[in-house]
């Protein structure tokens, strides 16, 4: 199998509104078309998660980033451009999105992956995708496939190739959130 028909072959499962499992640039995560109310929910079940929690997506650059966020301050442009380690960011005012997949005050965290594979399979299916941990609530977070889970694994549609995994560093990404006024809170590092 190539890298092209791999990622064709993961975008068509979750245009059919499947949930995967797959490699990011943080930790292995379970993910769909952020935008399917439906197989979000599903990833919840699969999880074991309460509701009320939110999840991160993944978007592919700026450009689609501002699709799903009503202001983005110039300052998370340079701060993403300059920051070396995977970088999730907390925006207030989600749009786009279905509410299930946003926190209780419409925030959404968006991370822009620097995962080759990650990033083909959004821009494959020009959607963000969620990107929680491929974990059930409460567990350590799989850093490695050999740490996932039956149960995870054998509850998704379809599992990423374990060679298109590689760990920009072993643990999860640093969360900064934003206010609506655009001061800056580091929430996770």
């Amino acid at each position: 199998m190539t890298f092209d028909h791999d990622v064709q072959e993961v975008t068509g499962v979750l245009k059919k509104g499947g949930v995967i499992l797959y490699p990011t640039d943080t930790i292995w995560g379970i993910g769909c078309d952020a935008t399917n109310s439906k197989a979000a929910d599903r990833i919840f079940r699969i999880k074991e998660r309460m509701i009320e929690k939110s999840m991160i997506i993944l978007v592919s650059d700026m450009e689609m980033l501002q699709e799903y966020v009503s202001d983005v301050p110039e300052i998370v442009r340079e701060l993403i451009a300059s920051v070396e380690e995977p970088l999730t960011i907390i925006y207030p005012g989600a749009r786009n999105l279905p509410k299930n997949v946003l926190a209780e005050d419409d925030s959404i965290a968006i991370r822009i992956p620097r995962h080759d594979f990650c990033q083909a399979i959004i821009q494959s299916l020009n959607k963000p995708i969620t990107s929680t941990s491929a974990n059930l609530s409460g567990t350590p977070n799989p850093f490695a496939f050999s740490g996932i889970a039956d149960a995870i694994k054998e509850s998704v549609d379809y599992i990423v190739p374990v060679r298109y995994q590689y760990i920009v560093r072993l643990r999860p990404s640093t969360i900064i959130r934003i206010d609506p006024d655009g001061e800056m809170h580091i929430v996770r590092n």
